[in-house]
């Protein structure tokens, strides 16, 4: 399918807020040889047994509702994203019959229920068996029957010449999210899997079976295996009764007597716990803000929650819920690691530190209000805090003396258990500490040591099961780097926040709720011709010995920190040689424990023709996915300022070797012309090196560093969004019209929501601010829609609403394409919501810009000497 460039659709959206006069959220504040695993954290939702369930999206378009990562060899290397106490969502709008743009692209194709012909012209061998009389379960052709949104590729079709397949510049590979929600549900399986005996690849919808004796043959070796005869049957339409002969993902869920199933358990014990963090070295406004969030984040939690209270300063105060009448603690010392001695005192005493919600929530109540702003006159970066101290104390109390139980039972909790530290300041006391000032004369060693202590801290706490989330907020310097391993290794996030106020109230509320899958390992297998070449994404490399079972089993291995839905793992590919077969397959197959711990195993398995027309492989290019695949392995190398500017220097000789490679010369011209299959790259690719992750819109690089490692395991909806802003025109009646995310879109009498991934912004006109009454609709308007469209996002974004010409405004100039400047052809061919506009419209457009020296679209195209064809 090609993809032209979108015509800008508006859409209606009815809306009808809750609460009009909510005051605006505040905002909040990583090529080389041997590839390998580059860690950082996808939910796995409970399986489904109806196979008639469907989404409920706020817009009825998945297209709208959102919520939602290079280094080569043989062997490749992995290279995670972040809301008030429960804002409950105003009145849903209206479904919208509307495209975005740009839109999410199609998964690709997969075809189910129909078949080949029962006797085969073609002939399989497998060294002394002929499969001749056979069947397969999938039409020949690639038509869209069944969809996965769990693999998006690059392409929906793989070119057989080498030379052209793998040109570095454009690029092939798949993102593929283990954790996605599949609408509708993955088909269930209660059985054992029937798999390759020779490279461990599952039975699926594609394989050639043989009726009569019930013998498959393997899409990835080509080998022919025996179904104990499950697969015997007298026609292929008897076939399609075996869920994976049918459907091309499907959840395989393993019971029995040490697993109560995917049903939920009631017992509180089963439940994981989460256990707070909590700075003890905040000023009063800070602290106040902290409460509000700390009161409604405990109010949200169900009755059956398990929750731990722990405080840090220059000692660690670990709640004790056992006092109903007031706030009491024990207090250990904060400048070393827990001795032995002191935790099993603490464990095995008459204290209860992890306690359910039902029981427990008047006493937390107690113990929030009861917190007390730091009182010594030391400025906030010069105080101590023992936050890695608090970490090791918060693992042990969840770890508690389970594995000392009598007789050996140890009772898992399900899911990983989760430490939410709210920090306002960085680790300055204890274990892993960074000296107070960065002029100190050791701080380069003191910073590398404790670097390495976080980085092993946050392992220990995967080895356990528990992923540490690290909420970060306030104005004194956290030291990002020092902190970031912790939250990475453990499988967790770290957010910046501008204060503790409503966003990081939500991202409160959204990191304890997200369910987190246990034990998560990623196989993927690709046909002979198929390379990975790269692996970004919240994992590292496995090392499994499966060849006692399998004996030739060349899988990818993926350790995952965590099984979440919000992330996703991006695969860069190449072909080994010139294809000869007329397709190609991909299998992914994810194994964890999910939350009611039942064993779980998704099989996901896709077929791509192979094509030798440039032609039609460019025509099968989804820039979408090719653009987010580019943009994480660019991201990879911009660990610091001077390397994202280098970055920017390369999406330059990418796009002019894309169309040097794929475009056309241009008549009595050495320019090439942009191929037109990939008009919407160039534009997508633009707003990357001008934006947040490698532009220089963000002040501080920290706020970048943590940007980069959230947009690094981010999902692909997330994804998009912080690559390419998404631009939303209030128009009279509540209703909205989509443009593309030009400066052009700032007309005086609208109000335009502009939503860039992690922060979401409301400019309203200076002629509507002046008009109080429509000015108060139209805001109420973008409020909703801003919080409807990121209602299952994590990390929540900041929401900012401003007004034209205030000095917040510059975020939101910032990230539009500054198009005014360009000639009127040129603004109509790009932004033709123009045409609507009167003379008089359009001249008070032009006068109400501010020259500077920032390049259009259109200038930077001129730039770097190529003609776009869009």
């Amino acid at each position: 399918m090609t993809n032209p460039p979108q015509p800008f659709h508006g859409y209606s959206v009815t809306v009808t807020p809750s609460n009009p006069d909510s005051s605006t959220p505040q905002p909040e504040k990583n090529s080389a040889p041997p590839p390998t695993m580059i860690p950082g954290a996808p939910r796995f939702p409970p399986p489904k047994l109806q196979q008639d369930q469907f989404p409920s999206p706020l817009f009825q378009n998945p297209n709208l509702l959102s919520p939602a990562n290079g280094v080569k060899s043989s062997v490749p290397h992995l290279s995670t994203p972040p809301g008030p106490p429960v804002f409950t969502s105003p009145v849903r709008p209206a479904a919208v019959p509307f495209r975005t743009s740009p839109a999410t692209p199609q998964p690709v194709a997969f075809s189910s229920g129909s078949t080949l012909p029962t006797s085969s012209p073609l002939h399989f061998s497998n060294g002394s068996v002929e499969l001749q009389h056979q069947v397969s379960l999938a039409t020949e052709d690639s038509k869209l029957v069944n969809e996965s949104s769990c693999a998006l590729f690059s392409a929906r079709k793989v070119l057989k010449q080498k030379k052209l397949a793998n040109v570095q510049s454009l690029g092939f590979g798949a993102l593929f999210s283990p954790g996605r929600e599949i609408f509708p549900g993955p088909q269930i399986i209660q059985r054992d899997p029937h798999r390759c005996h020779n490279c461990g690849a599952y039975a699926n919808l594609y394989c050639k079976i043989l009726l009569g004796s019930g013998q498959w043959q393997c899409v990835i070796c080509r080998k022919l295996n025996g179904s104990e005869g499950e697969y015997v049957a007298p026609s292929k339409e008897d076939l399609c009764n075996f869920p994976e002969l049918s459907s091309p993902v499907v959840d395989y869920v393993q019971t029995g007597n040490k697993r109560p199933g995917f049903i939920p358990v009631s017992d509180s014990r089963m439940s994981a716990p989460v256990v707070l963090v909590i700075d003890d070295c905040l000023d009063e406004p800070h602290l106040q803000h902290l409460q509000s969030s700390l009161h409604a984040f405990v109010d949200s939690l169900p009755p059956t929650a398990r929750i731990g209270i722990i405080l840090y300063g220059r000692t660690v105060s670990v709640y004790d819920f056992s006092e109903e009448s007031m706030a009491s603690a024990d207090v250990l010392p904060g400048e070393k690691s827990p001795i032995q001695e002191s935790l099993k005192a603490l464990i095995y005493g008459t204290g209860v530190y992890l306690s359910p919600m039902h029981a427990s929530k008047e006493v937390a109540h107690k113990i929030f209000s009861s917190l007390r702003p730091y009182k010594l006159n030391i400025a906030e970066a010069l105080r101590d805090r023992c936050l890695g101290t608090a970490v090791e104390v918060a693992l042990a109390i969840i770890q508690g003396p389970s594995s000392e139980m009598s007789r050996g039972v140890v009772k898992r909790a399900g899911g990983n258990s989760r430490i939410i530290v709210c920090a306002g300041g960085p680790n300055t006391y204890g274990p892993g500490l960074v000296p107070h000032s960065l002029s100190h004369p050791n701080y380069p060693h003191l910073e590398k040591t404790a670097l390495k202590w976080m980085e092993n801290l946050g392992r220990e706490a995967h080895r356990n099961n528990t992923v540490v989330d690290i909420l970060c907020a306030g104005t004194c310097p956290i030291r990002v780097p020092i902190l970031q391993p912790l939250a990475k290794a453990s499988g967790g996030v770290l957010v910046l926040h501008d204060d503790f106020g409503e966003a990081f109230g939500v991202n409160l509320q959204r990191a304890s709720s997200r369910a987190s899958g246990s034990h998560g390992l990623l196989e993927i297998r690709c046909s002979d011709d198929i390379l990975i070449t790269q692996v970004v994404g919240p994992g590292e490399e496995a090392h499994v010995d499966t060849h006692e079972t399998f004996k030739n089993d060349n899988a990818l291995c993926i350790q995952m920190l965590s099984v979440e839905e919000t992330q996703s793992f991006a695969l860069s590919m190449e072909t080994k040689g010139d294809i000869k077969s007329d397709c190609v397959y991909f299998q992914f197959a994810v194994q964890y424990a999910n939350v009611y711990q039942a064993d779980i195993s998704r099989v996901v398995t896709v077929r791509l023709p192979t094509v030798d027309s440039v032609s039609a492989y460019l025509e099968s290019v989804q820039d979408e996915v090719a653009a987010i695949l580019i943009a994480k392995r660019t991201l990879l190398r911009a660990k610091k300022h001077l390397d994202a500017m280098d970055m920017r220097g390369t999406i330059d000789e990418r796009i002019k070797d894309i169309a040097l490679k794929f475009g056309s010369l241009v008549p009595k011209s050495k320019l090439h012309r942009f191929p037109k299959e990939l008009s919407a790259l160039p534009e997508l690719l633009f707003h990357l090196r001008r934006g947040p992750l490698l532009g220089s819109i963000v002040g501080h690089e920290d706020e970048r560093s943590v940007l980069r490692n959230l947009f690094l395991n981010a999902s692909f909806d997330l994804s998009l969004r912080m690559v390419a802003p998404r631009c939303l025109m209030h128009r009279e009646g509540g209703t909205f019209e989509e443009l593309p995310a030009y400066d052009l879109a700032m007309q005086s009498d609208t109000a335009v929501v502009l939503d860039h991934g992690t922060d979401v912004f409301i400019w309203l006109g200076a002629e509507l601010a002046a008009d109080e009454g429509r000015s108060a609709a139209a805001l109420a308007a973008c409020r909703t829609l801003a919080e409807e469209i990121t209602e299952l996002r994590f990390p929540a974004p900041r929401i900012l609403a401003f007004k034209e010409g205030s000095s917040q405004a510059r975020y939101f100039v910032s990230r539009l394409i500054p198009a005014h400047k360009d000639p009127p052809y040129e603004q109509e061919a790009r932004f033709p919501q123009l045409r609507s506009l009167t003379p008089e419209q359009r001249t008070k457009l032009k006068s109400s810009f501010i020259h500077f020296d920032d390049p259009s679209f259109c200038e930077w195209m001129r730039d770097i000497k190529f003609i776009h064809s869009g």
